[in-house]
């Protein structure tokens, strides 16, 4: 507007623009503006700009917006019929047509904050004034309600849409006065994404309107499909206004496209236009998903006369019911008092027939009598099933209405002196939290959206042709991610009536045992399955991986799942550990029958002839010697394997030190027949004794120092064989097993010497002998040990180094006893002192 002043007139402000009538208004104490699309179409035209455009020419009726009209109307009606809620203040409303048009919004909305005067006065030469409704309620699409929002942010007018959903306008740096009772597409693409994941289709195609709300709402979906695995083969879009050409090169791409499932962002004007193009080429066995817009919307589904979309699955708003709301919609009374051209549009739509003072009345069309009874006809007007979002006006009335009551502070009357401004009542409403009548509780976050809510909703054709539309699970935005998503145990209808869920995938699935493998120059759902190696697992559906095998654990011949090694070690069970075992006790019983004959026949010339207490003491030694090796069987525990070297290494030295003694004694009776000797006072009983102890305690002490520094301990080997642990000691410190052996070797070493030295000695039982001969055994047998030890696997080493054991030990047994008993049991003439007094017949060099 326009300041205009004269010497004779008061100052005015003028419109510079065509002023705008709502459509329906009624005057109250506070009043609401209300935008909606009583047309969805508009007359094209060519503006010349050689002159002023004429104002838009609205056309094709749009029974819906009527329907949400009337629930505005009834919240009113009931808010100014209540003696709680605003006692006292009546509210009144102002509600324009927009035609879907922006261009259109955005000057109803000026109209609505401005005034719709022509010529009012200039107060203190202003044209500035507040504006004339308090809030906004309507819009119902995305793209005009950001237009809107934009307009009149800086004046923080709250606007409330039923029905615009893009998540764009959750920011409330651009859209700061903005507010909706439907929640954001936010929540509803990911809530899509989740549903096309649950069912197991990776591989889909993607259609989007044109506009703000299929644009925003699929950029949404495809980044939350493409966390979730879900690969687009195609994404398009178009808008109801494009050529034909455009609709038909989308109709090519979905005929040449290999996934079965479409996944839509649609207005559903967009999706009736592309049902008609696909009817015409009979595509069907397609599997639609789609979103509110649609999904449970009986008048597109009664334009689909091919069963293009049945079976389709998608989210909708939950049910509601509002009580009185279907009466008071389908009572048109009202409307017949307002403007005569809105009533005259509504009702020749509505019954489709034409008042004779109708302009576009023809003789060929049914005349309208004003008469008509709604309720006796079926079309969009007395179809419910968008109850929902009258719903969402219903509620979009009563947050205004509750946040005046609180900035009014009314109780039983409210306070008529408060100013009221835009900005309080906004702020008010982003706080608000109250409860309808139907029980339902409203709030808004910090973004001005409501908790995010959907029922999932299948169609599912009747035998009459007509689409049910059965709830067939819900989505809660509010719960964790791993309870949002939950599909009630209902059975469902997939495309072509199919009970099966459909397929859709560019790859099949990779079992268990394989893993993906991308192929080159394709999206990531399509890809090969490849077997995992020796080792390793895959025990998921479409693993990207193969899991190596932990150490103790091997794959099994599937690859989906690690078995436990087998755990090798020489037991007692088996038949080589039973063999050594036995082996082991017939030496120990041998040597006790010997020991046994010994003690028998110890005042014998024989056994006293050769010390008998070295005797008894090596057999004692060699007793231990049969027994040590049974350590070496069995599991290793951390007892055995300290047990197992040190005693071998003790018993052996104890063993060979009575040895080196005998051999010492024979090469000291021989010096003692020597004329002037007493060689032997040096060496007696005593001596003996004291030398074995003392060699065996030098052995006791190397074997606690290696026992008290780095003890032998249990270890698992698992690089010898690759689906075996050979369970083995480890031996800790390594110098103190080979000072152990080293010793043992030294002090075998020594008494071989010794004894072959004494072998020629000239008596008639010379022990030297047969002592040269044990001692050639044992040091060839430990020799031969070595590179038989090293080159064995496994449990087989630790046989090779028993059977080392136990042949030494039999050697000793053999060469230095056995020759004695034979003597003792089968010539006992020769058990005499006479016979071994006397000299060997001397050898000839």
């Amino acid at each position: 507007m326009v300041a205009s002043t004269s010497q004779a007139e008061e100052a005015v402000c003028r419109r510079r623009a065509d002023p705008e009538t709502p459509q329906l208004s009624k005057n109250g104490d506070i009043m609401l503006g209300g935008v909606f699309s009583l047309h969805s179409k508009w007359q094209g035209r060519m503006d010349t700009y050689m002159q002023k455009p004429l104002p838009l020419q609205c056309t094709s009726f749009n029974l819906r917006g009527i329907q949400y009209i009337q629930a505005m109307l009834l919240a009113i009606e009931e808010i100014n019929n209540s003696t709680d809620l605003l006692p006292g203040i009546s509210l009144g409303y102002k509600i324009y047509d927009i035609c879907g048009s922006i261009s259109r919004g955005v000057g109803v909305t000026l109209a609505l904050t401005n005034g719709n005067e022509e010529i009012s006065s200039a107060s203190d030469g202003a044209c500035a004034r507040p504006g004339q409704v308090q809030a906004i309620v309507g819009v119902g699409h995305s793209t005009p309600s950001m237009a809107i929002s934009t307009v009149i942010g800086p004046f923080h007018i709250p606007l409330i849409s039923h029905f615009a959903t893009c998540a764009c306008l959750s920011d409330k740096t651009k859209y700061p006065s903005f507010l909706r009772t439907i929640p954001s597409d936010y929540y509803q693409s990911r809530a899509l994404a989740q549903l096309v994941k649950y069912f197991g289709w990776t591989w889909v195609g993607a259609i989007r309107s044109n506009d703000d709300y299929g644009n925003d709402g699929m950029a949404i979906f495809t980044e939350t499909a493409q966390q979730l695995g879900i690969c687009l083969e195609y994404s398009v879009s178009f808008y109801r206004t494009d050529p034909p050409d455009k609709i038909k090169k989308i109709v090519n791409i979905i005929k040449t496209s290999t996934s079965k499932v479409i996944v839509t962002f649609l207005a559903h004007m967009d999706i009736d236009l592309l049902i008609h193009e696909l009817s015409r080429h009979n595509l069907t066995g397609y599997q639609w998903v789609g979103t509110e817009a649609w999904i449970f919307d009986s008048q597109t589904a009664s334009m689909d006369k091919h069963h293009i979309l049945d079976g389709a699955i998608g989210l909708s708003i939950p049910k509601a019911h509002v009580s009185g709301m279907r009466e008071f919609i389908l009572n048109v009374k009202p409307l017949n008092s307002t403007r005569n051209e809105l009533f005259t549009d509504f009702w020749e739509t509505l019954f489709d027939c034409k008042f004779k003072h109708s302009k576009s009345s023809s003789e060929n069309q049914k005349e309208c009598t004003g008469h008509e009874v709604v309720t006796g006809v079926e079309n969009t007007y007395t179809d419910m099933s968008l109850m929902p979002i009258f719903y969402n006006v219903y509620k979009g009335v009563y947050t205004v209405a509750h946040a005046l009551h609180n900035i009014l502070s009314c109780n039983r009357t409210c306070n008529n002196m408060v100013k009221l401004d835009p900005f309080t009542i906004l702020q008010h409403i982003r706080k608000i939290r109250f409860t309808t009548k139907e029980g339902d509780e409203v709030y808004f976050n910090e973004n001005g959206d409501p908790a995010a809510k959907y029922e999932i909703i299948n169609w599912q054709p009747t035998e009459n042709g007509i689409v049910d539309f059965v709830t067939v699970g819900l989505y809660d935005a509010s719960l964790s991610a791993d309870k949002q998503l939950k599909l009630q145990n209902k059975s469902l209808i997939w495309a072509q009536n199919s009970q099966q869920v459909p397929l859709s995938v560019c790859s099949d699935k990779c079992p268990p045992g394989t893993r993906k493998v991308l192929q080159k120059g394709k999206p990531v759902c399509c890809y090969d399955c490849l077997r995992c190696t020796e080792g390793q697992i895959s025990n998921t559906t479409d693993s990207i991986t193969c899991v190596i095998c932990h150490p103790e654990f091997w794959s099994n011949e599937e690859r989906d799942a690690c078995v436990k090694k087998e755990a090798e070690f020489l037991s007692y069970e088996e038949i080589m550990g039973a063999l050594l075992t036995a082996a082991s006790l017939f030496g120990t019983c041998m040597t006790a029958v010997v020991a046994f004959i010994f003690f028998r026949y110890r005042q014998t010339p024989i056994v006293r002839a050769n010390n008998s207490e070295l005797s008894f003491l090596l057999l004692f030694s060699l007793i231990l010697c049969f027994l040590c090796s049974l350590t070496f069987m069995g599991r290793p525990s951390e007892w055995s394997c300290m047990l197992r070297h040190t005693v071998f290494g003790i018993t052996f030295v104890l063993c060979i030190s009575c040895v080196l003694g005998k051999t010492i004694v024979v090469l000291m009776a021989f010096r003692a027949t020597l004329p002037g000797s007493d060689v032997m006072k040096w060496f007696g009983p005593a001596q003996q004794k004291l030398s074995v102890l003392g060699f065996t305690l030098i052995q006791v002490i190397i074997c606690i120092l290696w026992l008290t520094i780095s003890p032998p301990f249990p270890f698992k080997n698992f690089k010898k064989f690759k689906d075996k642990i050979i369970l083995e000691c480890a031996l800790g410190s390594a110098v103190g097993f080979w000072a152990v052996l080293g010793y043992i070797g030294l002090l075998a070493i020594l008494c071989f010497v010794l004894a072959f030295l004494a072998r020629k000695l000239p008596d008639n039982f010379n022990e030297a002998k047969f002592i040269t001969f044990s001692m050639l055994i044992f040091c060839a047998v430990w020799i031969t040990f070595i590179p038989a030890y090293v080159s064995s696997p496994g449990k087989f080493s630790v046989a090779v180094e028993i059977f080392a054991i136990l042949a030494s030990s039999f050697g000793l047994l053999i060469c230095i006893f056995i020759p004695k008993c034979y003597i003792i049991l089968l010539k006992p003439e020769k058990n005499t002192k006479k016979n071994m007094m006397e000299k060997g017949a001397p050898k000839s060099s």
